[in-house]
């Protein structure tokens, strides 16, 4: 079966980041986690929805650059 919810040190490994790095992004909301009873989980789902918000965000700001870019010359 297919584990839902990662430690945080696996969801952080899982991301390429640090564990402290992680705790900042769940603390500013931008990843979310559970608790349960005491241990911080991070669900996987979680990690798919933040990439995916990061992707989105790069694409609009290469598209946006590219828009500025043909614009100026």
């Amino acid at each position: 079966m297919t584990r839902l919810l990662l430690t945080v040190p696996e969801a952080a490994e899982a991301l390429a980041i640090s564990r402290s790095k992680l705790y900042e992004l769940i603390a500013a909301g931008l990843v979310r986690s559970v608790r349960i009873d005491g241990s911080r989980r991070v669900p996987v789902e979680a990690l798919e929805t933040y990439t995916a918000t990061l992707l989105a965000a790069s694409w609009r700001s290469r598209v946006a650059w590219a828009s500025t870019a043909r614009t100026s010359w």
